[in-house]
């Protein structure tokens, strides 16, 4: 063997650690988790149940995801705008925001929420708390949850933009209003996309959290039917195998919007 053929069986050994090192393992074995389980469902009588059972509760599930990360989106981008603004009283409101629901664990703002101040807030309005109906509940306290978490993902988008950008447009002649929205916020906003599509995924599985007001989601609907039939092991292993399947489909997306992101950036 020539000296130059010694030298390159170890950059080839190399290479090939480094490519079997960089490949997704882990992606591996959840793969073979999901075709394990699709055997399962498909070869066992309980799991077939379960399954059908189950997934009655997924366009509850998604729709609750939906409506209340649009509503969360909103709360955290006038929150992040109150974060960041000059004005004592709306950035003081704003911190007040964030730091309270922040400090509280989510399921207790979940039950305070809708047994608390959705009940005193439609009183104020003449309207009967028994009348606001428990899906609307859950969408008000996962909104108003997840709004402090966007508001500091859009405080943080907004001051990642430099300084000098705001002076120019104020020099031009926009008023700070103007700046913000048309110079500021639409890069801002491309900034912390992949953080929101992160926040959008964990808001899908925190959503199993308002299975405690018995809104009829996944979840709920996996402890109905695990109570009624003591099929434990086949009622939460769907569950589980849903969950995982759901999140993995929108961690995906939002991977591929980074580097789409990322691509335009070049």
């Amino acid at each position: 063997m020539t000296k130059a053929a010694s030298k390159e069986t170890p950059l080839i050994v190399e290479s090939l650690w480094d490519r079997l090192a960089r490949f997704p393992w882990w992606l591996v074995a959840i793969i073979l988790v999901l075709i394990g389980s699709a055997y399962f469902v498909a070869t066992n009588e309980s799991y077939q149940a379960s399954l059908l059972f189950i997934v009655q509760g997924i366009s509850i599930t998604v729709q609750t995801t939906l409506y209340a990360y649009a509503l969360a989106l909103v709360i955290g981008l006038i929150m992040g705008l109150g974060r960041v603004s000059r004005n004592v009283i709306f950035s003081n409101i704003a911190r007040f925001y964030v730091e309270v629901v922040r400090g509280i664990p989510m399921l207790v703002l979940i039950f305070y929420i809708a047994f608390v101040a959705v009940v005193d807030f439609a009183g104020f309005f003449g309207v009967a708390g028994r009348d606001v109906p428990m899906n609307v509940r859950a969408i008000i306290a996962l909104a108003v949850t997840y709004g402090a978490f966007l508001a500091e993902i859009f405080r943080a988008g907004i001051q990642s933009i430099d300084r000098g950008q705001m002076e120019a447009a104020r020099s031009l002649g926009m008023s700070y209003t103007k700046a913000m929205r048309y110079v500021i916020l639409p890069q801002a906003i491309r900034n912390v996309l992949p953080a929101l599509g992160n926040d959008f995924v964990a808001m899908l599985k925190d959503s199993s959290l308002v299975s405690v007001l018995a809104v009829r989601d996944i979840t709920q609907v996996a402890r109905l039917h695990a109570g009624s039939t003591f099929r434990f092991r086949e009622a939460y292993t769907v569950l589980a195998v849903l969950y995982l399947s759901m999140t993995l489909v929108l961690s995906a997306l939002v991977q591929w919007l980074e580097r789409r992101l990322h691509a335009g950036r070049k």
